[in-house]
């Protein structure tokens, strides 16, 4: 197991920070990298309203900044992708042309401080489609963080009053991890396949201790059953642990997103005033052997999914949209449905 690693990137905190109490959400991530078939990663949204969201390809050769006001990172953009928004606005999920997935989850510890204009800025609505851009690999990823430092800047959604106050998920199609929080003005790395689990609160080091206190794990506790992050995340690791070995790569992503069913929180648990409890709005299922996306939507009965290789990311292409609403009844293959469309604006530092 590599030893966590800690990168020299600091953060800043643009945002009001008890802005978040008043809104609810959370996520939920599992990356099963040893079925011995395919490569995939599940990943639950849970927000306390719709998140606007919808389905873009973005090419090859884009140009991007960080948004900073002052020296902002710019760059661009090496792969071709595929991401879900959250209001128009920021990539919360997406896979890349040569099978990186990232994943934006919440996290109310994200922490930071002032903002150092020496360092390039890099505004967290930008954070995932940085990596998405960029890397082909988990390791080239975190390697880029002590050649490329930057400094991440946070903001508040003007609908939603919540600020992009987040941890990402990085897997590739080699079943490497990572995880990456911005706590304490530093941007702390957790490097190793074994990392397959995520959720929100407490901090990724804190779950990996609490996840020793129950059965199966080292501890006695028995299995916990609310929709609490840490109890999720318990959940979870137990009930990847106990897949069996899928006969066809349909079999895995049946298997999968069933634990994700079980880690979802139903209609109506949200409770307002409490962060990281939020009703399951939309789900994937992501194989990054063969570069798909599944798509599973709360609003519907259907499945749907998007073959990323059958898709022309070519620098020069336009940027196409697949619109989500809750009656678009989507299901099979919707490789061939999007439609040209504006590229959207990434949220702005306040």
């Amino acid at each position: 197991m590599r030893p966590l690693r800690l990168a020299v990137v600091s953060c800043a905190l643009l945002a009001v920070v008890g802005s978040f109490v008043s809104s609810t959400r959370a996520c939920s991530r599992i990356l099963w990298n040893d079925n011995g078939r395919s490569v995939l990663v599940g990943r639950n949204m849970d927000w306390f309203e719709d998140l606007k969201s919808h389905i873009w390809v973005l090419p090859r050769g884009m140009e991007r900044d960080g948004l900073a006001a002052k020296n902002p990172m710019t760059w661009k953009s090496r792969y071709g992708s595929v991401v879900i928004t959250a209001y128009d606005c920021v990539s919360a999920d997406g896979i890349n042309e040569k099978n990186l997935a990232v994943h934006m989850l919440y996290l109310s510890e994200s922490s930071a401080g002032a903002r150092d204009e020496k360092v390039p800025g890099l505004c967290m609505s930008m954070w995932p489609q940085y990596y998405l851009d960029n890397f082909a690999t988990v390791a080239e990823a975190v390697a880029s963080l002590e050649k490329s430092p930057y400094q991440l800047i946070m903001a508040v959604e003007p609908m939603s009053k919540a600020p992009t106050a987040i941890h990402l998920a990085l897997n590739d199609q080699s079943g490497d991890s990572a995880v990456l929080e911005c706590i304490g003005g530093k941007i702390k790395v957790y490097h190793d396949r074994k990392y397959t689990v995520m959720t929100n609160e407490p901090a990724f080091d804190k779950q990996l201790e609490n996840l020793k206190r129950y059965r199966g794990f080292g501890g006695v506790e028995p299995l916990p059953g609310t929709a609490e992050p840490d109890d999720r995340f318990v959940r979870g690791a137990y009930y990847l642990a106990r897949l069996p070995k899928p006969q066809t790569d349909r079999a895995a992503v049946a298997e999968l997103m069933s634990v994700m069913r079980n880690v979802s929180t139903p209609f109506g648990v949200s409770e307002p005033g409490r962060p990281n409890v939020s009703a399951t709005i939309w789900r994937t299922v992501t194989d990054l052997t063969h570069g798909v996306l599944y798509y599973d939507s709360v609003d519907s009965p259907q499945i749907f999914w998007i073959d990323t290789k059958s898709l022309n990311f070519d620098a020069g292409q336009p940027v196409r949209k697949l619109a989500l609403t809750p009656d678009s009844d989507l299901s099979g293959d919707v490789s061939a449905k999007f439609a040209r469309a504006e590229m959207f604006s990434f949220l702005k530092p306040n």
